[in-house]
C-alpha cells in the first residue's frame, strides 16, 4: 500500500495557470491542516516540449501524459490538473479524487480594439487552436476567418497584438485566476458558444492504492460541480472525441436536484451543427451525457465527425 510522504509532493505544469492552480489547491489542503507540507514540482509535458505544434498532431493527453507516468513511478503523490485536459478515458491506476468548485465555465472574447464580437467588421481575422471554438465562431459569424493561435494566455494575448488580431478566444476562468479579467471585452452566452467539456473546473488526481491521502484530497471535491463535469465527459467520451473534436457541452444543476445538460457538434468550417439538451435527475448524470451524445449523433453529428475522421 503506497502511502504519501511526510512531504507531499504535488505535480503540475509549469505554466503560469497552471502553478496558479496548483498553489490554490496547496493552500486550501493546508488551511484544513496547519501542519502539512506540500513542494510543488514542476513536470514538463509535451505541450511544453511542442509549443507550437497543433494538438491533433501530438495526440490525446499532451497536458497529462507525463505528470501521470511520474504519479505511477512515485515521483509525485499527487497532480493538479485543467480539468478539460485530462482525456475522458483515465488509466485505471489512477482516480480523480477530488473536483473543486467551479469557477466560471464559459469563453471569453478579447478584442484588439474593444469591438465586440457581433460588431466586428466583415472578414476580421480570430485567432484561436481550438476546433470547438472555430466551429461555433463560424456557425455564428461564417464571414470571420480564423487564424491558428496557441500558447499559454501571456502567449495568445501577445501573438494576437503581434499579428495584428482582431481578437481572440480564452477561457474565463483561466483570465480570472491570472487576473486579466480587465483584457475581456465580453464573456460569451452559451448560445453563441458552449465551453469545453469542464472548463473552468480543476482536477486532484492520485493513484488509487494511496488511500490515505485519497481521503485527505476527497475533502477538496465540491459534489454540485463533479456531477456536472462528469455529465459533460460521458457526452465527451460517447462521442469518442477530445480536445480536436468540435464539441462543447455545458452542465448546470437546477434547484440542486435537477441537472440541464446542453451539448454541441459542429463541422470545423461552421456549415452545419447537431444541439441538443436534456434534464434529469443528478443520479443520472453520466447516463443523460451518454443520452444526449446519442441523440447529436443520430440527428446529424455522427456524419460531422465522420467527416473529420472521429467515427
Amino acid at each position: 500500500m503506497r502511502c504519501p510522504s511526510e512531504r507531499w509532493r504535488l505535480g503540475t505544469r509549469g505554466s503560469p495557470l497552471a502553478l496558479w492552480q496548483a498553489e490554490w489547491v496547496a493552500r486550501q489542503l493546508k488551511a484544513e491542516d496547519s501542519g502539512l507540507e506540500i513542494e510543488i514540482v514542476k513536470v514538463r509535458t509535451l505541450a511544453e516540449k511542442f509549443p507550437e505544434s497543433e494538438v491533433a498532431e501530438i495526440g490525446v493527453g499532451i497536458f497529462t501524459r507525463e505528470l501521470d507516468e511520474a504519479l505511477l513511478r512515485g515521483d509525485i503523490d499527487f497532480a493538479v490538473h485543467s480539468l478539460k485536459d485530462i482525456p475522458t478515458e483515465v488509466d485505471p491506476r489512477l482516480e480523480i479524487t477530488a473536483v473543486p468548485t467551479r469557477e466560471s465555465p464559459f469563453d471569453a472574447f478579447i478584442s484588439a480594439d474593444g469591438t465586440t464580437l457581433a460588431h466586428l467588421p466583415r472578414g476580421a481575422r480570430i485567432g484561436t487552436g481550438s476546433p470547438r471554438r472555430r466551429a461555433q465562431l463560424l456557425c455564428a459569424r461564417p464571414d470571420l476567418e480564423i487564424m491558428p493561435l496557441r500558447g499559454n494566455v501571456a502567449t495568445r494575448l501577445r501573438k494576437m497584438e503581434e499579428e495584428r488580431l482582431a481578437g481572440t478566444i480564452l477561457a474565463h476562468a483561466g483570465l480570472k485566476r491570472l487576473d486579466e479579467e480587465r483584457r475581456i471585452t465580453e464573456v460569451l452566452s452559451c448560445s453563441i458558444i458552449l465551453p469545453a467539456v469542464s472548463q473552468g473546473a480543476l482536477a486532484v488526481v492520485a493513484c488509487r492504492d494511496a488511500p490515505r491521502l485519497i481521503s485527505s484530497l476527497k475533502r477538496l471535491d465540491h459534489p454540485p460541480s463533479r456531477t456536472c463535469v462528469m455529465s459533460e465527459r460521458a457526452f465527451l467520451r460517447r462521442l469518442r472525441g477530445g480536445c480536436q473534436v468540435p464539441a462543447g457541452a455545458l452542465g448546470t444543476l437546477r434547484a440542486g436536484q435537477t441537472l440541464h445538460l446542453q451539448g454541441i457538434v459542429a463541422a470545423l468550417d461552421g456549415s452545419t451543427r447537431v444541439r441538443g439538451e436534456l434534464t434529469g435527475p443528478v443520479e443520472a448524470a453520466e447516463e443523460l451525457g451518454i443520452r444526449l451524445a446519442n441523440d447529436l449523433l443520430e440527428r446529424g453529428g455522427r456524419e460531422i465527425l465522420a467527416a473529420l475522421g472521429r467515427t
